[in-house]
């Protein structure tokens, strides 16, 4: 078993995303998967004269969901009506996804090789979670290469990651570990968290980094959002909020979502893609 098994086997990665701080990263997520989604509906409109017998419904919308874990996406767009596949590397994870009893096509994969789904296939494809545990810039390019391979032209790729300073503001501060973090040398002297594949689950990430993968991709960025802003900061606050307060906060950071400013410093940004 992997040190990511292992992980995921305790982690309750169903519950996560239905704390609140997850919910304003479901949320803003969603948002902006919905917004792919209907750039695709309107292509497609443009390409044939729209009538009811030849209207695009969301079951002829095709989104491919890599490192699904539990489901919490593929489900959810699943209901929604889209033709939804995913694919997950951890059993534990795909299992808990598959007694959900949804029209989700599972798949058993690595984000790395996906040799078992066909060429330019779905017209939005979801890299949520391999970001966060590939190191090298060889295996996050594989994961890349593949998600543009099974991608159709003109379709999109929504790639997430975790970002370095959030990992310098809340371990190396807020846990109080910059000391031994700079004993043991891995942050450099501009802050940049160093990661090694054999003890580090996590791999954290700058917005430069991820320019420089896109570059390397061949994928054009057209935004790069920040799903949870400021809310795994504020876990504590946010659960105080009562549920109209809540409301508010997840509409403020819907607002906010795309500020430049603002991006490097949330846990998670997501890089919107197209592949042209």
């Amino acid at each position: 078993m992997t040190q990511l098994e292992k992980y995921y086997n305790k982690f309750k990665e169903e519950h996560r995303l239905t704390t609140r701080h997850g919910k304003v990263e479901f949320a803003v997520s969603m948002k902006h998967i919905h917004d792919c989604a209907e750039i695709v509906r309107k292509s497609c409109v443009e390409n044939q004269a729209e009538t009811k017998e030849n209207r695009t419904e969301n079951k002829q919308i095709k989104i491919l969901d890599i490192g699904a874990g539990t489901g919490r996406y593929s489900v959810a767009l699943s209901e929604e009506g889209f033709d939804v596949t995913a694919v997950e590397l951890v059993k534990h994870n795909l299992d808990i996804l598959m007694s959900k009893h949804a029209k989700v096509k599972c798949w058993p994969g690595d984000a790395r090789n996906l040799s078992f789904l066909p060429d330019e296939t779905f017209d939005v494809t979801l890299l949520f979670g391999p970001m966060y545990h590939l190191h090298s810039d060889e295996d996050r390019l594989a994961a890349l290469s593949e998600a543009k391979r099974v991608t159709k032209k003109g379709g999109f790729i929504l790639v997430a990651y975790v970002m370095n300073e959030y990992a310098i503001l809340s371990y190396c501060f807020k846990e109080g570990k910059i000391l031994e973090c700079v004993k043991n040398g891995t942050i450099t002297k501009d802050f940049h968290t160093i990661t090694e594949l054999e003890k580090d689950l996590y791999s954290y990430t700058r917005l430069e980094d991820m320019t420089r993968l896109n570059e390397k991709a061949g994928l054009t960025r057209i935004k790069t959002f920040a799903p949870d802003g400021a809310a795994d900061y504020m876990r504590r606050e946010i659960n105080a909020l009562d549920e109209e307060s809540f409301e508010w906060f997840i509409k403020y950071q819907m607002s906010v979502s795309e500020r430049k400013e603002l991006l490097g410093a949330s846990s998670h940004t997501v890089d919107i893609l197209q592949k042209l």
